[in-house]
């Protein structure tokens, strides 16, 4: 019998991929990746043709060290809008987005709809 870990970290895995097989990225409208733990959050736009990754931002790089609470509904639009912005200096408008194992519900959302206000279509 397998134990309870073993077993959910299997149906974290078959969510990921259940997701991502549809979503594929490419140059011209690379694929949005979120990622979320318990403390932090995560964003990156990869080109899956080359398995690139083009722009990346997240709340362990430096100019979050000192916010408080790096997983909130606020660092969230933050991080929206910074990816957004940096994918314009890239010549990046439109993206794939991927929440991964995640429901599209509070942070995950709160993210995308900054990166939309920023300017990138999804």
């Amino acid at each position: 019998m397998e134990s309870s870990v073993l077993k959910r970290n299997q149906k974290r895995i078959m969510r990921t991929f259940r997701v991502r097989k549809n979503v594929r990225g490419c140059a011209e409208k690379p694929r949005m990746s979120v990622l979320k733990s318990n403390q932090h959050i995560a964003v990156q736009l990869i080109d899956d043709d080359k398995g690139l990754t083009l722009v990346s931002l997240s709340t362990t790089m430096k100019e979050f060290r000192d916010k408080k609470n790096k997983k909130s509904k606020e660092t969230a639009k933050i991080i929206g809008l910074k990816i957004a912005q940096m994918a314009k200096q890239k010549q990046i408008d439109r993206v794939v987005f991927d929440r991964g194992r995640y429901k599209f519900h509070g942070l995950i959302a709160e993210l995308a709809n900054a990166a939309r206000e920023g300017g990138l279509q999804f």
